[in-house]
C-alpha cells in the first residue's frame, strides 16, 4: 500500500516518518450512505494513536457521527467522504495531537493527568501540553484509562515512541522512567536529536529539513514583541494621562469613542487600543468597506502597537471589524480571530464583551440575531464552549448597563439550549 511522509509538508523522500495514505470506500445510498476507513487501524499504529481518536476527529471535523470502538474493525464515519479530503483532515490531527511543537517530530506519548494532556517527545524531550478547547481533547480526558492503567492502543503507543527514541540514540530505557512508568529523557543528553541546555533544539533534530529550521527560527522571533513590551515605558503621571485620553477623544470617531471604553490596568495604554480602533476604521474608508481590510493587516498593526497578546484587543475587533452583516462575516474572519482569542479564557471572554457592545448598543436590531451570531463563533472554535456556557449563565455589567446584558443573553437562550442538548447527545453517543 502506498505510504506518505507523516508530515507531508516534507518533501525529502528519505524522511523516515511514514504512514499509509488513507483509503475509504463510500457505503450506501441516501441517508444510510457511509464511508468506511479501510486501514483507519494500521494509520492510527503508525501515528501511535489509539484508532478512536482519530476517527472522532474526522467526525468533529466534518460534523458527522461515528464508530469510535468498531468489534469488527470497520471505522465508519457517517455521509460521502473522500479519501483525499480525510487526508488533509488527517494532518490537523498530527498537527494537533501527534507531533512535537519543539522539534515537530512525531515521537511522542499522550499522558493524562490532572485534566491535563501532554505531549512528551522522546527525540528531544520536550512536554507540551495540548490544547483542551479542541472537541477532541473533551473526548479524550472522558475516555482516558483509569488511574494506573493503560489501555492496549496506549502500552502500543509507548513501546512505539520507545522504540524510536532507542534506535535514534535517545536510550529510553526502564531505569528512566518515573513512578508512572512513563519515559523522561533529559533535554540535555548527547546527540543530535536533543535539546541543548536551554531546551532549544537543534538544526538537525527531527526531520532535518529546512523548513523545520525556518519554523523553529521564526517561532524565537514571534517571542521579541514581549521583551520590547516590558522595555516600554509609559507616563503614567496625572498630567500625561489627561493629556493622552483628551488626545484620544480628539481624534477618535464619534462611534468609537463612545464603545471603545477601555481602561489601562493590562498595559499597553488605552490609547494604544484607541488608535488601533482609529486605524480600522480609516483602513475600512480606504478599502470601501470594514470586510475588505485583510486580516494580516489587522494582525501586524496589533504587533506595532504591541498589543496583538493583549486579552482587551479582540474585544476591540468585536467592535470593528463586522457590520450588520456579522453573522457571514465571522467565519471569513475566523483565522484571525482565533490567533487572537485562542491565548486564554479572558481573551474569549473579552471577544463576547466586545460582542455583547457591538449588538447591544452599536446595532440594537442585531439582538434577535445573538443567537445565530454565536453560533458560528462556536462552530469556528473562536470560542471555547465552557467560556460560552459560562458567559451564559450570568449577566455582567463589565462592558454594557446591566439591563443591556440581560437582554443580550436573553437572546441568546436558544443557541445556549442548543449547547447544553449538543452535550447530552454527544455523552448519549459515546455511552453507546
Amino acid at each position: 500500500m502506498a505510504s506518505v511522509n507523516i508530515r507531508r509538508d516534507v518533501t525529502d523522500p528519505f524522511y523516515r516518518y511514514k504512514m499509509e495514505r488513507l483509503q475509504s470506500k463510500i457505503e450506501g445510498k441516501g441517508n444510510g450512505i457511509k464511508t468506511v476507513v479501510v486501514n483507519l487501524s494500521n494509520v492510527a499504529d503508525q501515528l501511535a494513536r489509539p484508532p478512536s481518536y482519530v476517527i472522532k476527529y474526522f467526525g468533529f471535523e466534518l460534523g458527522a457521527q461515528t464508530n469510535i470502538d468498531p468489534k469488527d474493525d470497520r471505522w465508519i464515519i457517517n455521509g460521502a467522504h473522500e479519501a483525499s479530503k480525510l487526508q488533509d483532515y488527517l494532518d490537523g490531527f498530527i498537527s494537533k495531537f501527534v507531533l512535537c511543537k519543539s522539534c515537530k517530530n512525531p515521537e511522542t506519548v499522550v499522558h493524562i493527568k490532572d485534566g491535563e494532556i501532554t505531549l512528551d517527545c522522546k527525540a528531544c524531550g520536550q512536554i507540551h501540553k495540548a490544547d483542551l478547547r479542541h472537541k477532541l481533547s473533551s473526548f479524550i480526558l472522558k475516555n482516558a484509562p483509569k488511574k494506573g492503567k493503560k489501555d492496549k492502543s496506549t502500552k502500543k503507543a509507548d513501546r512505539k515512541a520507545r522504540k524510536e527514541a532507542e534506535r535514534n540514540g535517545m536510550g529510553g530505557s526502564d531505569d528512566d522512567e518515573d513512578a508512572n512508568g512513563n519515559g523522561h529523557p533529559s533535554p540535555g543528553d548527547s546527540g543530535s536529536d536533543h535539546g541543548d541546555k536551554n531546551g532549544d533544539v537543534g538544526n538537525d533534530a527531527g526531520s532535518d529539513d529546512e523548513m523545520t529550521r525556518r519554523i523553529q527560527s521564526e517561532a524565537k522571533e514571534l517571542g521579541e514583541p514581549e521583551q520590547k513590551e516590558v522595555e516600554w515605558k509609559v507616563d503614567m503621571s496625572e498630567e500625561a494621562i489627561k493629556a493622552r485620553q483628551v488626545a484620544a477623544e480628539k481624534d477618535l470617531p464619534n462611534e468609537l469613542r463612545n464603545n471603545l471604553n477601555i481602561d489601562d490596568e493590562e498595559g499597553g495604554g488605552s490609547n494604544a487600543y484607541d488608535e488601533f480602533g482609529k486605524w480600522i476604521e480609516e483602513k475600512a474608508k480606504e478599502e470601501g468597506g470594514v470586510t475588505k481590510v485583510k486580516d494580516v493587516d489587522i494582525y501586524l498593526k496589533a504587533k506595532e502597537l504591541g498589543i496583538e497578546a493583549k486579552h482587551r484587543t479582540p474585544a476591540v475587533l468585536a467592535q470593528t471589524i463586522f457590520t450588520e452583516n456579522i453573522v457571514k462575516e465571522i467565519e471569513p474572519r475566523a483565522a484571525l480571530l482565533k490567533k487572537l482569542t485562542s491565548i486564554s479564557d479572558r481573551h474569549e471572554k473579552a471577544f463576547l464583551g466586545g460582542i455583547e457592545r457591538f449588538v447591544g448598543e452599536v446595532h440594537e436590531s442585531l439582538t434577535a440575531q445573538v443567537s445565530a451570531i454565536l453560533l458560528k463563533i462556536y462552530e469556528n472554535d473562536i470560542v471555547s464552549e465552557e467560556t460560552l456556557k459560562s458567559w451564559g449563565g450570568k449577566a455582567s455589567k463589565k462592558y454594557v448597563d446591566i439591563a443591556i446584558s440581560k437582554k443580550v443573553r436573553k437572546s441568546a437562550g436558544q443557541f445556549l439550549e442548543w449547547l447544553e442538548n449538543a452535550e447530552s447527545d454527544d455523552d448519549e453517543e459515546d455511552e453507546d
